[in-house]
């Protein structure tokens, strides 16, 4: 299968998911994400803002600030077609706004260095037992990976669906997870 096909499959099954089990699911997947040691030990956690569809990270983005944690999440440049980390204040709906491509982006235009990020967590709309990644097909997050220091765990989030054997054709550029949070 292509990935283009297998991005459509995985895209009707993300809309096809009912609500309450998604939040139930997404629940699960914080409640693992917050008894790993990657986390606890993390001072300073990039986030991504989930689409509706997406596992969501709003209780985890709350709940990380609420432990004192550091959180980022990022702005698109769409010009220079990358990803910046950007301080998340902790100060409730307020925090964000609608960016590029109707994604919700920090409100705060703080950057946030990449070397002082302990733990990414990281979308996807597919992943494999390998920490291979399937994204959307514009580059953002391969692109931002490749240029991380190294070091700091990448973590994927995904429903048990999303989690294959394995994915097709990985290149060069598509940049591997360290694990994959399911449920």
């Amino acid at each position: 299968m292509s990935k283009q096909r297998l991005r459509n499959r995985m895209l009707q099954k993300l809309k096809n998911q009912k609500e309450e089990e998604r939040k139930r699911k997404s629940l699960a997947i914080k409640e693992k994400l917050f008894r790993l040691k990657a986390f606890k030990q993390a001072k300073t956690i990039m986030f991504y803002l989930a689409l509706k569809s997406e596992v969501s990270t709003r209780l985890m983005i709350e709940g990380a600030i609420r432990l004192g944690k550091k959180v980022a999440v990022p702005t698109c440049d769409i010009k220079a077609k990358k990803l910046i980390p950007c301080l998340v204040t902790g100060r409730g709906a307020d925090d964000f706004k609608k960016g590029a491509h109707c994604i919700d982006e920090p409100s705060s235009q703080e950057p946030v260095p990449k070397e002082a990020i302990d733990l990414f967590i990281v979308p996807g709309l597919a992943f494999d037992a390998r920490g291979n990644r399937l994204g959307r097909g514009l580059g953002y997050y391969d692109r931002f990976l490749s240029s991380l220091p190294g070091g700091a765990p990448k973590i994927g989030l995904a429903f048990k669906f999303q989690v294959l054997k394995r994915l097709p054709h990985h290149l060069p550029h598509d940049i591997r997870v360290d694990k994959v949070l399911f449920a």
